[in-house]
């Protein structure tokens, strides 16, 4: 289920709680919406708003901490694409079919990784076959000097560091709100919510405001599952500098 769609049911539920509270409102005996009562409610409600304030900011925090290493991870993938084309460049005319290789693998390449993030988790990780063609090719260069000793060891060492970066993008998981967890959370809201219209009649004025209010609740839990897919939706990591990286020859 897609960020958006869930964080609309969602709201539909938070709004849920409104009618809740007003009908709760209606139905109870007037003793028990007495002062104390009032009191005694609007304690807890503050309570638990207090509760589902932090975790919302502290898994906002965390949502784009990690939405930051992900990306932190592509624009490195990019680097070492960029850095390992000009070593081949300076390599010379020997490292050309190494060089038209990652130009015609560069697209099939970024497809995957960010098609990847969308498969079944728990997948096996499968090495491409034009990067493991690249990497022997590089091992296989015959350097005849020593400056071309020190470029092949630098490629070497920087095709390492790629591999590596992409397969650290591959073991970690997306950070996903765990499905009862979201459920207390907006278990949460709800009663909050509930306990708005319980001791205030609902007309047009206080409905609009506490509508506004659960779409603000809302959106926060819509940014968190957007920033916890960075690979896909409306704020993911755009593929476009990578899929760029190399000039045409």
């Amino acid at each position: 289920m897609s960020p958006l769609v869930l964080s609309g049911i969602i709201f539909v539920l938070v709004l849920g709680g409104i009618f809740l509270g007003a009908a709760l409102r209606n139905a109870l005996p007037e003793h028990h919406l007495s002062k104390d009562s009032q009191d005694v409610v609007r304690l807890g409600a503050g309570l638990i708003a207090t509760i589902g304030a932090l975790v919302l900011g502290l898994l906002l925090a965390a949502a784009k901490t990690s939405f930051d290493t992900k990306s932190g991870q592509v624009k490195q993938i990019t680097a070492d694409v960029i850095l390992l084309d000009n070593l081949l460049a300076q390599y010379g005319p020997e490292a050309l079919p190494i060089r038209k290789q990652m130009r015609a693998s560069i697209g099939p390449f970024v497809d995957r990784l960010w098609h990847e993030k969308e498969t079944k988790q728990g997948a096996p990780f499968e090495p491409t076959a034009a990067g493991e063609q690249a990497y022997l090719a590089i091992q296989a260069l015959s350097p005849k000097s020593d400056l071309q000793r020190s470029l092949q060891a630098r490629a070497i060492q920087t095709s390492t560091d790629l591999a590596q970066t992409r397969l650290l993008l591959f073991v970690e998981s997306d950070n996903l709100i765990p499905v009862p967890f979201l459920a207390i959370l907006v278990f949460w809201l709800i009663i909050i919510f509930a306990s708005f219209s319980l001791f205030s009649s609902l007309n047009a004025t206080v409905f609009t405001f506490l509508s506004l209010f659960a779409l603000s609740a809302s959106c926060a839990i819509f940014l968190i599952l957007e920033l916890s897919e960075p690979f896909s939706g409306l704020m993911s990591v755009s593929s476009g500098p990578l899929r760029n990286a190399l000039l045409p020859l």
